[in-house]
C-alpha cells in the first residue's frame, strides 16, 4: 500500500502541488453547482464531488488534487461550520511548510506522515 501525503496548503502554495493531493481550510464563497469557490489567503475553485454537502459563508476542509488549471478535484471534504479562525488555520499551513519534514510524508526518505 502505498502512503499518500496530503499537505495543508492556501491558495498561495497551489501552483507548487499540480498533479498532487493536499488539504485545504478555507470559507466558502460561492457555490454553483458542482463548483464552489473557496477562500484560503486567496480563492481556489473546488470540483465538488457528489458527496459534498458545504454551505455558502462557512468554513470548509476540502482533500483533493490539484489539477493543472489550480482547481482542486475534491475527494472528500467537511463543513466546518461559521466559527473557524481562519488566521490559525493559515498558521497550521505555515508550520506545515515550514517543518515540512514532521508532517509530509516522503517515500524516498522513509519519513512519517502526521498531518
Amino acid at each position: 500500500m502505498e502512503s499518500i501525503s496530503t499537505p495543508r496548503i492556501s491558495s498561495q502554495l497551489i501552483d507548487s502541488y499540480v498533479g498532487q493531493n493536499v488539504m485545504v481550510v478555507g470559507k466558502v464563497q460561492q457555490l454553483r453547482g458542482d463548483t464552489a469557490v473557496i477562500d484560503a489567503e486567496g480563492q481556489i475553485t473546488a470540483n465538488l464531488n457528489r458527496d459534498a454537502h458545504l454551505v455558502n459563508g462557512n468554513a470548509a476542509q476540502i482533500i483533493g488534487k490539484v489539477l493543472p488549471d489550480l482547481s482542486i478535484k475534491v475527494m472528500s471534504s467537511v463543513d466546518l461550520g461559521n466559527n473557524v479562525d481562519f488566521k490559525v488555520a493559515q498558521a497550521v499551513v505555515d508550520a506545515t511548510h515550514q517543518y515540512r519534514d514532521l508532517f509530509v510524508f516522503d517515500a524516498s526518505k522513509g519519513g512519517m506522515m502526521m498531518g
